[in-house]
Parts: structure tokens; C-alpha cells; sequence
């Protein structure tokens, strides 16, 4: 406590002095450290609103206050400050080591005064707390500017996100944008904060040489003939470390792991993908290899410059006149001159490094930033319907037009039909509407203005409207229930429903939807067309444009427009299209009798008694929701509850206090014996060299002078180089072992947080969001890589509760960029693009909160530490001055130039142990999640079930039971069921009511709460989950598509012939679409299958499934997503091709189960 006061009495005064005299204004670091309330405004860049309401009224007064903040400190006068702190930081460093050259002087001159010694003591203390002053106050600024870099760029990212066409789309993906977030900007803050070592450093080495060459005379020039040859080496290897970053390509691809964990799980593909996250991270890992040898050699060049230099300038001193003679002023004088030398040579290799990574960087991120963008004049906003004149349309400016020719004049308030086959170019139509797609030719407009009110009367009719009552039943808090990432929680219906809600809620002039009633059953389908879109309808008023598979929605059209292969073949109304007996009326004859025969087996009602008596229900039970609402509100107990239950997503938890002694333990247990030890050995035998080679220049020094000259000079300097060769090998060896260290426990650790994420059970994913996980696989796990092993005495403890970790508050970035780039249209189509940037840029703000009163506590304790180290420089210049009768002056010259080194090895300690104590909290958070509930195991030991199971495909539940979460109500509750073998079983019911949850049950994608289900007599619970799902096969709701070639995504085990690929893709009618691309088999799919249909995407699920081939198959309203007449021909494939399997379809469209056995 004593320490810092004393500072603050001794040097605050010089330091206001200092300010006075060059004219700074600003606060002075001292003060800055010592309020409780630091500025953090610093930290940002922009006006924001925060996050949590509660503290709008308190945000007022920031805004205010950073507004006047940016105005002070991007000023020219502030920039003048921050080079004048740049200046400060070296010149006072190199005048250090004239108070030390008298002090020696003083030594060996014993008539001097003693006050003069004192003097020369004190003005080496003076001059040494400047330095730390200055040097200090330049780091916080230039660390202030370059998070402001920092968070601009990334705010420029994300808002690039938002606007980046669909063609460049397919070229950028998700883990890219994650990268430029996480790993490019840091890299450009690291080169603002660091950059100006690049022409500092040469400064400071001029002057060093200067005042060398006034000791030594023309000796010093081979000092500077070593430097100029080790700055080369370093720039190339500077570069050569640039061109290896695999990074990327791992990220992309767990982000698609992580959207698509559900389809991996359901066709035991974990391991497959597994290998191919490790094959990328190997090269990965290889490559930073190769360039941490080259760092070693660059760290091994620049740790041994010092020694270079000075046996280079001393060999040549002593060598070319006998009468030179290195006595202690000069050896010491020189070596406390080369210490200082020795900073800017260690900081140019890291400043030329970061700078040069930083260029790649930026290269990355122009990229990215000149990538095409939607154009706004693509589609004029203009005060009538949806108009469009002979337009083409493209996804891409080079690729073949999506849309050819196309005529839309759409009355205000009619209601547009779209129908067509799979691929057809509907929701391309759409898309260009919307200015999504690339406009080639012709002209778009579309009604601009948007009418938006917040009125609950309002709310409960559209909730009504879109049969969303008793799913807010179901839900555990009612409508305050929390969704997870792209509704994780919600069913395939229930999301389309939310969809649509949402979307009337805003009461816009245009409606583009498509196909909103694809997932819902027949009766809800109905409800919503008519209490939405029909004549009495919610959006009775407003134009709407539909796409839809329902034939029997087409005759309350008012036009229909009929699309085959990107053109409008048929316009007209139902009536019209009908009369002139084309394709379309053709198409209708054809199909619509199973919509009557559907219809048939609804009738009544269809007719009469559903469309009053289903409607009376869900009125019933508007009023009864209402009314439990109202009670709800004046119970707390209650009210409190229900936000438990509906809360489903969890924030990452900052762990308080130091960092647990085992995550050490645990680190180095990754590292092994094997490295360790030798790393320990070469440490201690570095340091040994180092204090040897020193001592040994100061028994040279005081060697005794006979006839002019010293004796032995070459057996020394022989000596001095072998001590300082030793100490270089040492140095380069240290620091290969310490970087391999660091790689092998990322290896480790990396392999334990990729197993433990995969054995995850569902439940995991729903509450934990992506950017977490992403955050862990990218940021953490290439902090662990730079966990450098620190082996010096811990002298410092700070006994302090530390703000967030700053990788704690990455996670909620991650997430929402994950989340916005994946429905950027969706966001674009809302107009809220600026409340999304506002929330992107909050928390970007509220994640730069976390680094700076960190780094202004370091800077805090670096300052008070380096002044207990010039408090010891005072001691021993002291002590030396007291003892000058008795100390030789080598002795004097090597205590004072150690403490002169204490100063620096005391930063350098709080620096590398910060940092240590940082990068460790990364292993921390990749090992929390060792300790996760985990999955059965994928496969038993010793198992004894057939090779051929199932072999006949007879399912048996028992009281079979299922909860999503303990404390939810049951999603299935005591089905008792036998399913023969080759039955052909529908799944019917309302959405919402358990159809999917009965699949996720036999897939074991959940676990059964009670009951069992036996697979040919087969308890499915006792068997391993890879084992159970490879053996059967589900057709998804969700088709998913992973980036990769077409073949991966139908056999990523490749353990099916081109011949079985060709087969399966003709029988699910992807033949002729396949044979027409350029690269067949071999086409690369964009992430998410973005550059498929919908449609197609589903039909590549179909071929997986007839690869497969195995004796039980789900389907999960595989058929929701494409017309009739495919829906039609995918039926007729599965009643040929799987006639001798069990086949379990949950259906929407009863036609497709007509024929079933029950």
C-alpha cells in the first residue's frame, strides 16, 4: 500500500510538471488507474441503445459523454499527444545509461564528492520512472485507438453482412465471417497497438549505436552490421509465417455441424464429420508447426542479438589494437546500452510479424468488404402492387438466369396463386420481388410503405388467426417462452405458424409467401386461408402473393400464375386457366382427385361441422387462455414460474476469482513429461548462460592492465562467445519446445471439446447457443495454442473479483452474426435492419467493456512494479556508493546493470502472466464442457446383435413416454403400440400434438422418460445409438444439406459405388437434374444447400434413404415441401422400393397415406 502512495508523492509532481511543459491537457494515468469509474465510453464507437430497458434512462447520459469523448480524443491535438508519447518512450531509455556511465566514473574516482555519486544515483532513478511513465501512458493510447479500430471494423462487417448479395453468399459462409470477426480484427488492433515499434524500434537502435559508436568508436560498426543482417532474416520469416491458415475451413464446417447436429445424429454420421474436422485441423496444426520453428528462430535471433552485438563489437574492439582496453565503464556502460537495444530488437520481430499478419488480415477483410451487395434500385418502391416487366433474374452474374421473361401486373388487394414443380423458380419469384436476386433485365416495383401499430387486441387476433392457441397451451410459459436458434424447440408447423404471424402483425401492404401452409395439417391449413388470406381473411385488404401446393386453395385466387423451368407458361384466374384446357387444367384433372377423396373422408367437416365447430373450439379457447392470462397477472408466484419454464437458452457463466490449480495441472498434463522436463532444463540452462557470460565480463573487466594491455584477451572472448552461443541455442531450443507444447495440448484439447460436443445430446444444442460453441472451436482453442508455459517465481497476486473475461462476452457476438447472416433476407424483408446492427453494436461495446479496465489494471500495476524495480536501481547504486572503498568497479557495473534490468523483467512478468493467466481461462472454458450429460455411448462393447438386424422391422412400444426437459409437460405420454413387419403405418394429428416427437423417441434422439421400445424384439434402449441408427433411416423434415460435393452428402462414408449413387438419385427423379450439371456428382453444394430448392433438397434426403435401404423408414412430412405431381412419384418410389420395409409416415396431406395399412 505504502509503495504506490510514496510514487504517486514522489513522481506525480514531475509527471504534472510534464504535462505543464508540453502542453497536454489530458488526465494523467495515474488518476485514470485510480478511479473507480474509468471511462469507459473510450470503448465505443458509436451511440447505442443497451441491451437490458432497465437502463435506458443511464445510457442518456453515456451517449452524451461519448460523443464529447470521440471529439477529444480523435482531434489532431490528441494525435500530436499520442507521437510525443511515442517519442517519450524511447529518449528518456537511451539517456538512462548516461547517470550510470558517471556513476562508474564516479567509481573509479576516488577524490570525488560523495554528493556528486548521489546525485548521479538519483538522476538514474529519475530517469528511469519517466521512461516507465511515458512508456505506459503511450500503451493506453495506442491500445485505446486500436480498440476503436477494432470495434468499427467489426460493426462494418456485420452491416456488410446484411447487404452482401446472394451470389457472394455461397462464397462466404458463416465460419468465415466468424473468423473475420474473432481472429482478423484482433490482428488489426494488435497492429495499431504495436505497429509503432516499427519505426520506433529503429530509433531507438540508432541512438544506442550512436552512443556506442562514442564508447567504442568505429568497433560499434560491427554492432550495426549484426543488426542489419538480422533484420532480413526476420522479415522473411515474418512473411514465410503468413501463408499457412487452414482456420477457415474448420470454422465453416463446425458451423455446419453445429446448424445440422440434428441430421447427424439421425443418420449416425458424427464420426465421419468428426475425421473430417480433424483432418482440417492436422493441416491446421502442421502449418502452425512450421511457423512456430520459424518464430523460434526469429525469437532465438533477436534474444541473442544482445550478445551478438556485444561480441561482435567487443571481439572486434579488443582484436584490432592491443592498447583497446575494456575496462569496467566501458563493458557495463556498453551492456546497459545494449540492454536497452535489446528491447527494440525483441519488439521488432513481434511488430513486424503482427504487421504483416495484419496485412493478410486486411487483405481478408477487403475481401469480404467489396463483395457484391444487393442493389436498392433493383426494385423501386414505388405506391402500387407488385409490378414486373420483362425481367430476367439471376442468383449470380456469371450463372444462368433463375427466371426468364417475366410478365407480373398484381392488382392492389388480390390474392396470387404460384404453382409449379420442384426447381420451377417459385420462390425465385418471390426472391426477385424482394430485390434478393441478381436483376439482369427489365424493371421491378413494389409497394413501399409499411403500416406497423402495437395494439393487443390486434396481437390476439393474429395469435387466433394463425391457430397458435393451443400451442401457447402447450408451450410452458405461454407466448413468453423462449425459441431457441432457428426454433429449435418448435415443430416443423409450429414454426411456419410463428413465421406467418409474425409477418401479418406488421399489417404491410405486401404480402410474398411462400408455401406458409406446406407443414400444417389439413384442418389447420384451412383455418388459416380463410381466417388469413381468404375473403373475411386478416389480410383481406392487402395484396398477397402465395406460393402453394394446395390445389384446393386455387379457386379462391384471384390470379394464378403457373411457372415450369424459371417462366410464366399460364396466367389467369382458376376459372380462366381451367376454360382453356391447358397444362394446368390438365394438371388439375389429374390430381385433383385425391384432394376430393381427401376432402371426402373430411366432408363434413370441411363443410359444415369444422368450419364452425373448430372454429368455436379456438375461439373457446382464445377466451380461456385469456382469461387463465389475466389471473396469471396478479400471481407473481406464478408469473415467476412460468419464466423459469419458458426460459430455455443459457448465457455462459463467468467463473469468479483466480483460475483453479487443476486447469494448470491439466494443461501440462497434456503437454507430458516428455516436454515439460526439457523445457524446465533449458530454461534454467538459459538463465545460467546468461548470468555466466555476464560475470564473465566483469572478472574481463577488472582484469588487471600490464604495459597497456590485458592478458588472455582471446582465450576471454573465446569464452564470452562459447557462454553466449550456448545461451542461443538454449533460447531457440525453449521456444520450439514451449511452442510444441502449446500445440500438442491444443491437439488434446481441441479432440476432448470436438467428442464432447458431438456426444452431446439434443437438449444441449436447444440451450446453448451456437456462438458459444463457435466462440470455443475458434478464439479459446487458438488461445490455448498461445498458453505459453511461464517458468518465473509468482511475485504478484492480485486479490480482486476480475470483470467478465472477455471470450465469456464473444459468445452473444458470435451467435447473433450466426444468426443474422442466416436470415438476412428475412431481416432485409422486415425493414429492421437498423435495430439489428444497434444490437450487434451493443454488444460488441459491451464485449470491448471486458478489455479495458483489464488492460488499465496492468498498465496500473506495471507502473508501480517498475518503480519498486527503479526503487531497486536506487538501492544498489546506493549500497555500491557506500561500498565504493571496498567494491571493485566490474562488481559496482554488473549489480547496477542487473537492476536496471529488474525494471523490465518486472513488466515483463505482469505482462506474461496476465497473459498466461488469460489464455488458461481458455482451457477452462474448452474443458467445461467435459462435465456435460452426454449421450449413451455410440456403440457396446461385446455387443452381440446381428450384423443383418433388423432383419424383419417389427416395432413394439410399451407405456412409451417422452419429455423434452424435466418439469415440461409430457410431448408423449404411455403409448402402447405393435407395429408387423412390411406395415405401412400413417401418423397423423394436429401440429404440435407428438407426431415428430414419436420419431425423435425411436431414434433415441431423445431418451424415453418411461416405457420401451423394442426393434424385433430388441430392447432399442440396450444397444448403442450409432448402432440403432445406422440400421434404420428417417426421411427429415428439415432436409439438410452440408457444404461439399453432391456425392458427400449421399455418402460421406463413401461405402456405396458411382452405379448405387446413380440408381437411388434416378429413382427419387434427381437424375436429369444431376446429369445436367457440370460437375455431375461432384457439384459443390453451398452451405446449407442454399443453392438447391427446397424441393430438391428434400429429394436428396430421399436418395440417402435409398441408399440405405434398411427395413425400417420414417418419413417426417418428407413430402411438405413439393408439389403433387412429385409428391405423387416420391409415393410411388416408396411403395416399389421400400414394399418389404416398415414404413412409418407422419403426414399432412392424408392422400399420401390412403393406401397404408392402418
Amino acid at each position: 500500500v505504502w509503495f504506490p502512495c510514496m510514487y504517486l508523492w514522489s513522481c506525480g509532481p514531475l509527471y504534472l510538471v510534464y504535462l505543464w511543459f508540453t502542453g497536454q491537457g489530458g488526465i494523467s494515468l495515474t488518476s485514470l488507474c485510480c478511479a473507480k469509474t474509468v471511462s469507459l465510453c473510450d470503448t465505443q464507437t458509436h451511440t447505442h441503445t443497451h441491451t437490458h430497458t432497465h437502463t435506458h434512462t443511464h445510457r442518456q447520459t453515456d451517449r452524451q459523454t461519448d460523443r464529447q469523448t470521440d471529439r477529444q480524443t480523435d482531434n489532431t491535438n490528441s494525435n500530436e499527444r499520442l507521437i510525443t508519447s511515442s517519442w517519450g518512450s524511447c529518449l528518456p531509455s537511451c539517456c538512462s545509461s548516461s547517470p550510470s556511465s558517471l556513476l562508474l566514473g564516479f567509481m573509479r574516482d576516488q577524490d570525488s564528492d560523495l554528493w556528486k555519486g548521489f546525485m548521479f544515483a538519483f538522476l538514474l532513478f529519475l530517469l528511469s520512472s519517466l521512461q516507465s511513465l511515458f512508456n505506459h501512458q503511450y500503451m493506453y493510447s495506442c491500445f485505446t485507438v486500436g480498440m476503436r479500430v477494432k470495434t468499427a471494423v467489426m460493426g462494418l462487417v456485420y452491416r456488410k453482412s446484411l447487404v452482401i448479395s446472394s451470389a457472394a453468399r455461397q462464397s462466404c459462409t458463416v465460419g468465415e465471417i466468424v473468423n473475420l470477426v474473432s481472429a482478423d480484427t484482433q490482428k488489426l488492433m494488435d497492429m495499431v497497438v504495436y505497429f509503432n515499434a516499427v519505426w520506433v524500434a529503429p530509433i531507438e537502435i540508432a541512438l544506442c549505436l550512436y552512443f556506442l559508436w562514442q564508447l567504442l568508436g568505429p568497433s560499434a560498426l560491427a554492432g550495426i552490421a549484426t543488426v542489419i543482417l538480422i533484420f532480413p532474416l526476420n522479415g522473411f520469416i515474418a512473411k514465410m509465417r503468413i501463408q499457412m491458415c487452414y482456420t477457415d475451413s474448420r470454422i465453416k464446417l463446425m458451423n455446419e455441424i453445429l446448424s445440422g447436429i440434428k441430421i447427424l445424429k439421425f443418420y449416425a454420421w458424427e464420426q465421419a464429420f468428426l475425421e473430417r474436422v480433424l483432418g482440417y485441423r492436422e493441416k491446421e496444426l502442421n502449418a502452425l508447426k512450421r511457423s512456430q520453428v520459424l518464430y523460434s528462430i526469429s525469437i532465438a535471433s533477436f534474444n541473442s542479438s544482445s550478445f551478438l552485438v556485444t561480441f561482435s563489437m567487443f571481439g572486434v574492439y579488443v582484436v584490432v589494437d592491443d592498447r583497446n582496453i575494456l575496462d569496467a565503464q566501458k563493458v557495463f556502460v556498453s551492456m546497459a546500452l545494449i540492454h536497452i537495444l535489446k528491447t527494440p530488437l525483441s519488439q521488432l520481430p513481434f511488430a513486424m510479424s503482427t504487421t504483416m499478419q495484419a496485412v493478410v488480415s486486411l487483405r481478408r477483410l477487403g475481401k469480404f468488404l467489396c463483395q457484391d451487395e444487393l442493389k436498392p434500385d433493383d426494385v423501386d418502391r414505388e405506391p402500387y402492387s407488385p409490378v414486373i416487366d420483362s425481367g430476367t433474374f439471376g442468383w449470380s452474374k456469371e450463372g444462368p438466369p433463375c427466371l426468364i421473361r417475366i410478365n407480373v401486373r398484381v392488382k392492389k388487394g388480390s390474392l396470387v396463386a404460384v404453382v409449379g414443380h420442384v426447381g420451377s423458380g417459385k420462390s425465385s419469384l418471390l426472391s426477385a420481388m424482394l430485390g434478393e436476386t441478381e436483376k439482369r433485365s427489365g424493371h421491378v416495383s413494389v409497394k413501399g410503405s409499411v403500416a406497423y401499430e402495437r395494439k393487443e387486441s390486434w396481437y390476439h387476433r393474429v395469435v387466433e388467426a394463425c391457430a397458435l392457441l393451443p400451442d401457447l397451451e402447450i408451450l410452458p410459459a405461454g407466448d413468453g417462452t423462449e425459441i431457441g436458434e432457428k426454433g429449435l424447440n418448435l415443430s416443423g408447423g409450429q414454426k411456419q405458424r410463428v413465421s406467418l404471424a409474425r409477418a401479418v402483425y406488421r399489417k404491410a401492404d405486401v404480402y410474398l409467401l411462400d408455401d406458409p401452409l406446406s407443414a400444417v395439417d389439413a384442418h389447420v391449413g384451412q383455418h388459416i386461408f380463410e381466417r388469413v388470406f381468404g375473403s373475411e381473411g386478416l389480410l383481406k385488404d392487402q395484396t398477397r402473393v402465395l406460393v402453394t401446393h394446395g390445389l384446393s386453395f386455387l379457386p379462391q385466387a384471384d390470379l394464378i400464375l403457373v411457372m415450369v423451368e424459371g417462366e410464366i407458361t399460364e396466367m389467369g384466374s382458376y376459372l380462366e386457366l381451367m376454360a382453356r384446357d391447358g397444362a394446368f387444367a390438365e394438371f388439375i384433372r389429374l390430381f385433383a382427385g385425391n384432394e376430393r377423396k381427401e376432402r371426402s373422408h373430411r366432408g363434413e367437416e370441411r363443410d359444415g361441422t369444422h368450419s364452425t365447430g373448430y372454429n368455436h373450439l379456438v375461439i373457446k379457447q382464445c377466451f380461456d387462455w385469456l382469461e387463465r392470462c389475466l389471473v396469471d397477472v396478479n400471481s407473481k408466484q406464478t408469473t415467476c414460474k412460468q419464466e423459469v419454464l419458458g426460459k430455455l437458452t443459457e448465457v455462459d457463466k463467468a467463473n469468479t476469482g483466480r483460475v483453479k490449480l487443476e486447469m494448470y495441472v491439466e494443461y501440462f498434463r497434456t503437454i507430458g513429461l516428455a516436454l515439460i522436463i526439457p523445457i524446465v532444463f533449458l530454461y534454467a540452462f538459459q538463465q545460467a548462460a546468461s548470468l555466466a557470460y555476464n560475470y564473465w565480463l566483469s572478472v574481463w573487466a577488472d582484469d588487471p592492465i600490464i604495459n597497456g594491455t590485458q592478458i588472455d584477451t582471446d582465450l576471454k572472448l573465446g569464452v564470452f562467445g562459447a557462454l553466449g552461443f550456448a545461451q542461443g541455442v538454449s533460447i531457440f531450443g525453449t521456444t520450439v519446445a514451449i511452442s510444441l507444447g502449446g500445440i500438442i495440448a491444443s491437439r488434446h484439447l481441441h479432440l476432448d471439446l470436438l467428442n464432447n460436443v458431438l456426444r452431446s445430446p439434443m437438449a444441449f444444442f436447444e440451450v446453448t447457443p451456437s456462438g458459444n460453441l463457435l466462440n470455443r472451436f475458434s478464439k479459446e482453442v487458438g488461445s490455448v495454442c498461445v498458453c505459453v508455459c511461464v517458468f518465473r517465481l509468482r511475485l504478484i497476486c492480485l486479490l480482486y473479483t476480475p470483470p467478465p473475461p472477455p471470450s465469456l462476452l464473444r459468445s452473444p457476438i458470435y451467435t447473433h452474426f450466426n444468426e443474422t447472416f442466416q436470415g438476412a433476407s428475412v431481416i432485409r424483408a422486415f425493414s429492421e435492419q437498423e435495430r439489428f446492427t444497434l444490437q450487434a453494436n451493443g454488444r460488441i461495446d459491451h464485449n470491448q467493456t471486458a478489455y479495458f479496465p483489464r488492460f488499465v489494471a496492468t498498465r496500473w500495476l506495471a507502473v508501480n512494479l517498475e518503480f519498486l524495480g527503479n526503487l531497486l536501481v536506487l538501492a544498489a547504486a546506493t549500497l555500491a556508493l557506500m561500498g565504493r572503498d571496498t567494491l571493485s568497479p566490474g562488481i559496482v557495473g554488473l549489480a547496477v546493470s542487473h537492476s536496471l534490468q529488474v525494471t523490465g523483467i518486472l513488466s515483463w512478468i505482469v505482462r506474461s502472466w496476465t497473459d498466461v493467466e488469460n489464455n488458461i481461462v481458455s482451457v477452462e472454458r474448452v474443458k467445461e464442457y467435459a462435465d456435460t450429460p452426454k449421450e449413451a455411448p455410440w456403440t457396446i462393447e461385446g455387443s452381440m446383435l446381428p450384423l443383418a438386424w433388423p432383419t424383419h422391422g417389427t416395432i413394439e412400444l410399451e407405456e412409451f413416454g417422452l419429455q423434452y426437459r424435466k418439469g415440461l409437460d409430457w410431448a408423449l405420454k404411455g403409448i402402447s403400440l405393435s407395429i408387423q413387419e412390411k406395415e405401412k403405418v400413417g401418423i397423423v394429428g394436429r401440429t404440435g400434438a407428438g407426431k415428430s416427437s414419436l420419431a425423435l423417441g425411436i431414434f433415441r434422439i431423445l431418451e424415453a422418460a418411461k416405457g420401451d421400445i423394442y426393434i424385433d424384439g430388441i430392447n432399442i434402449a440396450q444397444i448403442g445409438l450409432h448402432e440403432l441408427r445406422s440400421r434404420i433411416t428417417i426421411i427429415p423434415q428439415d432436409p439438410v444439406l452440408f457444404s461439399g460435393s453432391l456425392r458427400m452428402n449421399l455418402d460421406p462414408f463413401d461405402g456405396y459405388s458411382d452405379e448405387e449413387v446413380w440408381r437411388a438419385l434416378e429413382l427419387s427423379h434427381l437424375k436429369s437434374f444431376v446429369s445436367g450439371l457440370p460437375d455431375k456428382l461432384n457439384h459443390e453444394c453451398s452451405e446449407g444447400g442454399e443453392n438447391l430448392s427446397l424441393g430438391q433438397r428434400q429429394l436428396v434426403c430421399l436418395a440417402r434413404a435409398l441408399l440405405r435401404k434398411t427395413k425400417i423408414l420414417v418419413l417426417d412430412e418428407a413430402t411438405a415441401a413439393v408439389d403433387l405431381e412429385t409428391d405423387n412419384l416420391i409415393q410411388s418410389t416408396i411403395r416399389t422400393q421400400f414394399d418389404d420395409c416398415t414404413v412409418l409416415t407422419i403426414a399432412h396431406r392424408l392422400n399420401t397415406i390412403m393406401d397404408y395399412t392402418r
